[in-house]
């Protein structure tokens, strides 16, 4: 029987649970909530994706998390297959480790956001030792909320969910406290946790978040970037061996893959004379460019404007 499409929008904001297969814990120690809070990282800052609300559990994770027009589906496969990568190679395994593919459901209203929030970070009260003390729990977001510890991880964007509460951060940490205790053992979360299990459905909220525009891959968007960066595309995108046309190439691979949503192998079509691994390697080479040079910072933002 085939698979139900999963719901998604460019608009959207999800709630997304990735839980283990049964055999085996998907976290065996705090080091690996380490490392998947790094990978975590690593691909909001890749994607240019927000998350508002995490808790690592010992068999599952749950994330509130807004994509900004970036594809949830690829999202999630990146941060899953480089954890799974890891994880196998740490514990000397090999095969599937997570269960069948992750659970979506659109945020659509202020309610549920809200709702969604106080789900997450209630979710170590289950753990031992937890219970009425959430807020201490290293590998959840809601301590960082509270103030009852620094997010030394830098993965959590605090203002869209405390400017639910108030404009004052110091009013609106213990206004989200009290919500969220408030809302501990009642039926919602519940039924929550009965919407995530069956995943797939949605409407589009709109709210009062912002969100990248993703243009999607066009010749007049290659010939903008050509000229930010000074280069002739039509001959740099075929030109393998020096070294500035390869920073370009490199560029030209990542923008079509995050701002554009390309497959490596429609990468390789469109560039031309390229492995799909070697593709993977030239945007990875993109996204490092973005982040240690000045002038493909400012070619990347010009090109969201």
């Amino acid at each position: 029987m085939p698979r139900t499409s999963r719901v998604k929008s460019e608009e959207s904001m999800y709630h997304i649970m990735s839980r283990s297969i049964s055999e085996v814990d998907l976290f065996q120690d705090d080091g690996d909530k380490d490392r998947y809070l790094m990978l975590l990282k690593q691909y909001i800052e890749k994607f240019h994706c927000k998350i508002y609300a995490y808790s690592l559990m010992d068999n599952h994770v749950h994330l509130y998390i807004n994509p900004e027009g970036f594809d949830i589906s690829t999202f999630m496969k990146s941060l899953n297959s480089a954890y799974v990568a890891y994880f196998n190679k740490q514990h000397q395994r090999h095969g599937h480790l997570f269960q069948g593919r992750f659970a979506s459901k659109i945020v659509d209203n202020d309610t549920y956001s809200l709702t969604l929030s106080a789900y997450i970070h209630n979710n170590a009260k289950d753990l031992p030792g937890y219970a009425g003390k959430e807020e201490i729990y290293r590998y959840s977001s809601y301590g960082i909320y509270t103030g009852a510890r620094k997010d030394t991880d830098k993965v959590i964007d605090k203002e869209f969910l405390l400017g639910h509460f108030s404009n004052d951060e110091s009013i609106a940490k213990e206004k989200m406290r009290a919500f969220t205790e408030s809302m501990r053992d009642t039926g919602i979360m519940k039924e929550v946790d009965a919407n995530i299990t069956r995943a797939y459905t949605g409407n589009v909220y709109n709210s009062e978040k912002r969100r990248i525009i993703r243009p999607g891959i066009t010749e007049e968007l290659i010939k903008r970037m050509s000229e930010l960066l000074g280069q002739k595309h039509e001959e740099t995108l075929k030109s393998k061996y020096n070294r500035q046309t390869s920073n370009f190439r490199a560029f030209t691979a990542y923008i079509m893959r995050v701002l554009c949503d390309f497959s490596y192998k429609k990468i390789c079509e469109y560039v031309g004379n390229m492995s799909m691994s070697g593709v993977s390697a030239l945007a990875n080479k993109g996204f490092r460019l973005l982040k240690e040079q000045i002038l493909y910072q400012n070619a990347f933002y010009a090109l969201l404007t």
